[in-house]
């Protein structure tokens, strides 16, 4: 399989995986997180792929500029990092994806992390073939 067939490939089972991690998230954390579940679950998909282009794009300039931060707290703020994108995402997509409340947004944001991990070690890597 050529190279750019592998990468649209890796790329649309992380969408759909996140996706569903999102859905999943929605369902535990209720008053939490709120998506929108008009057009038949579509904001989920758009929500996962901007989350997917903020911790291409955003995520490692926000890392950057925390790492003094998260190095004094032992590793303790990164995860914030994830809260930062989530509050990022929530001001892009306006009233189609919502989180409420700081404390549950770190719960939400370790759990997201937690699941995404967990994904694409069992799904992502072994249906790309990667190692």
């Amino acid at each position: 399989m050529n190279k750019k067939l592998s990468n649209l490939l890796d790329w649309l089972i992380s969408i759909v995986c996140y996706a569903l991690v999102l859905l999943l998230a929605t369902q535990i954390f209720k008053k939490t997180l709120v998506i929108d579940e008009s057009m038949y679950g579509v904001w989920f998909l758009v929500s996962s792929i901007v989350i997917y282009f903020l911790n291409k794009l955003i995520k490692p300039i926000i890392v950057w500029l925390t790492l003094p931060l998260t190095g004094l707290t032992m590793g303790i703020f990164y995860p914030f990092v994830n809260v930062i994108i989530l509050y990022i995402n929530d001001f892009i997509m306006k009233e189609h994806f919502e989180i409420n409340g700081i404390l549950m947004a770190f719960i939400l944001a370790i759990f997201i992390s937690i699941t995404n991990f967990i994904i694409t070690k069992l799904i992502i890597k072994p249906l790309t073939g990667r190692k």
